[in-house]
């Protein structure tokens, strides 16, 4: 006999959507970090978490829908995904490590040039073309909310994604506040070459069970 969708009420099922957004995206990734960057240079701030927080919150809408299962069918699309984001997050990490090299490259003016559609670009990639996000968004909150009912899962996805915004606008905005201390270009080289390391990690990890 098929189990029936559990009923809770609207309220706790947007709480714990919450809870479980935010314990998964406080885990460093590349879509962290380069909010984190954008919010140092105080470039492009709230379209970058605009962005990252709506696509987030397509995601988790479409793991709650039952995407999951539908993506988890098809032959190849894992290592097709793993391995364009391992590239593409290599490749970031190549670029922080130029710029660490280049002190003239790592003042906020210089950084600041980069146009508004290349960020958003960059933001969309760091977003669709990392798999754990998939894992986050569509496989583990998709299957949390599938013990609901319909009413409750609509209340968790608001929930799960309530969380997204309010940690990317978090993070973008808190960082913009240490820009001023960290204006400097051996901060910067500090700062390019760690996040040069995270993303040649990441980038490992994604790559590494697929090859």
């Amino acid at each position: 006999m098929a189990r029936r969708p559990r009923r809770m009420g609207l309220w706790l099922a947007g709480i714990e959507g919450f809870a479980l957004s935010m314990g998964l995206i406080l885990a460093i990734g590349p879509q962290n970090i380069f909010v984190l960057r954008q919010g140092l240079l105080r470039s492009h701030v709230f379209a970058v978490c605009l962005v990252c927080s709506l696509s987030d919150a397509l995601l988790i809408s479409a793991g709650v829908l039952g995407l999951g299962s539908v993506l988890a069918g098809i032959e190849g699309a894992e290592l097709l995904v793993s391995v364009a984001a391992a590239l593409f997050i290599g490749g970031y990490g190549v670029m922080r490590v130029r710029s660490a090299m280049d002190p003239v490259g790592m003042s906020v003016g210089d950084d600041e040039a980069m146009a508004l559609g290349p960020t958003i670009g960059t933001a969309l990639a760091f977003t669709f073309l990392n798999p754990h996000v998939y894992l986050d968004t569509v496989l583990v909150i998709g299957g949390a909310a599938s013990r609901y009912s319909v009413d409750d899962r609509v209340a968790f996805a608001v929930g799960a994604s309530l969380a997204s915004f309010l940690f990317f606008f978090a993070l973008g905005y808190g960082a913009g506040r240490l820009s001023s201390v960290l204006d400097r270009p051996e901060s910067w080289r500090a700062i390019d070459m760690g996040i040069a390391c995270v993303m040649f990690v990441i980038a490992g990890a994604i790559a590494y069970p697929v090859l």
